[in-house]
């Protein structure tokens, strides 16, 4: 009797070691940790922030859809005419109302998708004052959109054109660039009003300026990424890492083809992508 309680005591006694040692092996390493660390710091925002980021696979233009749940209100950044019946399927599936469409700047890859969401409802255009474009609303540096509770503060962020805006979501960490600053890139300085002076300035002083944290959305990828940050574009970005004398030189020197659409486009969003108004 005695043998058989010493062995049911050992029995026991593998199975608790047993136990504790599975416990130690799944027990996530500390660079588990650190990447969930991560993820929680880059995705944080406030429960009733909608965020949800499109891309059209001719211009590789990304779209942006940002809505409060609470008040049902959204915003589009940077749409594209050919997607404007996907756009307003996603903010319906979401139970939104769009109420301004935003462009960074006057586009030269694509039309933009603002006139034909104006036929649709009563959504109001957004473009930078300086840009002289058609737009319902005109803003500049300091200015504010708001949908629900949340709201866009516009810098003014020129280089590529004289009217190049950034949407910073205040309190979210989350800034949306156009074609300023994309991921390890930046905007051309070879046609419409391009200065790689004024770009290096702008995304210098008004975007690399925020947070390390804050991520950064921008109006074009040709590559896959979808999102960059702060603290990532001032170590990586082959262009504005940089001098600036160095990035001038750069950028005065490249040999870019002429954009294909430019001729088409530019006239078209100069009238909010309503060609109608160009005869």
């Amino acid at each position: 009797m005695a043998t058989a309680g010493r062995r049911a005591l050992a029995g026991l006694l593998r199975s608790v070691s047993s136990v504790q040692r599975c416990r130690t092996e799944l027990r996530p390493s500390p660079f588990l940790l650190h990447c969930r660390g991560l993820c929680a710091g880059e995705t944080r925002s406030h429960p009733s922030l909608v965020f949800r980021q499109l891309f059209d696979q001719t211009s590789f233009t990304y779209t942006y859809v940002l809505g409060d749940r609470e008040s049902g209100e959204c915003v589009l950044i940077d749409p594209v005419m050919e997607m404007v019946d996907r756009d307003t399927r996603v903010i319906s599936e979401l139970g939104l109302r769009l109420t301004y469409a935003l462009n960074t700047h006057v586009h030269a890859d694509h039309v933009t998708g603002t006139g034909e969401l104006k036929k649709r409802s009563a959504v109001k255009s957004v473009i930078a004052k300086v840009s002289n474009a058609v737009a319902d609303v005109q803003v500049d540096e300091g200015d504010t959109v708001k949908f629900g509770q949340f709201e866009l503060e516009v810098r003014s962020t020129p280089g590529h054109t004289d009217g190049c805006l950034t949407f910073v979501l205040k309190n979210q960490g989350k800034a949306f660039t156009g074609d300023a600053l994309l991921i390890r890139g930046c905007g051309r300085t070879d046609f419409q009003q391009g200065d790689p002076g004024r770009l290096y300035d702008s995304v210098h002083g008004k975007i690399l300026a925020l947070p390390d944290d804050t991520q950064l959305y921008p109006a074009h990828d040709y590559t896959g990424q979808t999102v960059t940050t702060v603290a990532e574009e001032k170590k990586f970005n082959p262009r504005l890492s940089k001098p600036k004398a160095e990035f001038v030189q750069l950028m005065n020197e490249l040999k870019l083809p002429y954009p294909r659409l430019i001729d088409m486009a530019v006239p078209a969003n100069m009238v909010c992508g309503l060609q109608e108004l160009m005869k």
